[in-house]
């Protein structure tokens, strides 16, 4: 049996201020408080900056012993992979093995977006992709659902990968549900459901989502029973005004009653 962890994805969100940080709090301080309320951070400021182990270590300083963290893979890596795209993973592999090191990292998280479709070139650099930050734990996110299909699942789960299950809105090309662990590790990102702002919506708008009470409910049954067959991640990806902390501590009431 193993454990359902629930966090959102991100943290340093200032308008999260009045939902989860006090008014006054530093923003330095941010990642401290955070940590005393979920069990680990899926850290996003790595697609957009490469992670440095400097700047990893500090974070752990900043966190508890047993306090874990998903880090995103940069964009040099999946949405704007160049000719020295394999320097980058090397640079990424580096900085994200001090958290391996220290016992901090929960997985790599790789994101792939709906451009990247499945063709023999694509499932190659995916292949040489995983390698290349192996032998860190990593688990994929597809976001087309060209993917979606046994010989996909079946070949990430002969590399030790996870598939991410995605909560999204119910749009043609989109992947489906499909509760499937791979790699010994279930990972599930909700990106709320917010169909209008998906496609032509910017990195707050698309995300602009709360989820309802029951919405969240049909999620209980699947998710204890992912944790029967390995420890399951689960990211709240819709940050907008604090909807992510909201909606993650609902489903945490919901598994774990007092």
């Amino acid at each position: 049996m193993g454990d359902i962890l629930v966090a959102t994805s991100g943290y340093s969100y200032d308008d999260w201020r009045g939902f989860l940080y006090p008014d006054e709090l530093p923003k330095e301080e941010f990642l401290r408080y955070y940590a005393l309320f979920f069990p680990f951070v899926e850290l996003n400021f790595s697609y957009y900056a490469m992670p440095t182990s400097k700047s990893l270590m500090a974070m752990t300083a900043r966190t508890p012993e047993g306090f874990l963290f998903s880090i995103k893979t940069h964009q040099s890596l999946t949405h704007k992979p160049g000719p020295g795209w394999k320097d980058d993973a090397a640079a990424f592999l580096r900085a994200a093995a001090t958290l391996a090191d220290a016992g901090r990292l929960a997985t790599v998280l790789v994101q792939l977006p709906f451009s990247f479709h499945h063709t023999p070139e694509s499932r190659a650099y995916l292949a040489a992709l995983l390698d290349a930050l192996w032998p860190l734990p990593r688990v994929v996110e597809f976001r087309n659902d060209e993917w979606a299909g046994e010989r996909v699942y079946d070949e990430l789960e002969k590399r030790g990968v996870g598939c991410v299950m995605v909560d999204r809105p119910d749009l043609p090309g989109l992947p489906p549900l499909v509760e499937r662990i791979t790699g010994g590790l279930g990972y599930v990102r909700f990106h709320g459901r917010n169909s209008e702002q998906w496609w032509s919506g910017d990195n707050v708008s698309r995300y602009d989502y709360l989820y309802t009470e029951d919405e969240l409910h049909t999620w209980v049954p699947r998710l204890k029973g992912m944790a029967k067959a390995a420890t399951v991640l689960v990211a709240f990806n819709n940050h907008a005004k604090g909807k992510a902390v909201k909606n993650a501590r609902e489903l945490s009431s919901m598994l774990f009653p007092a």
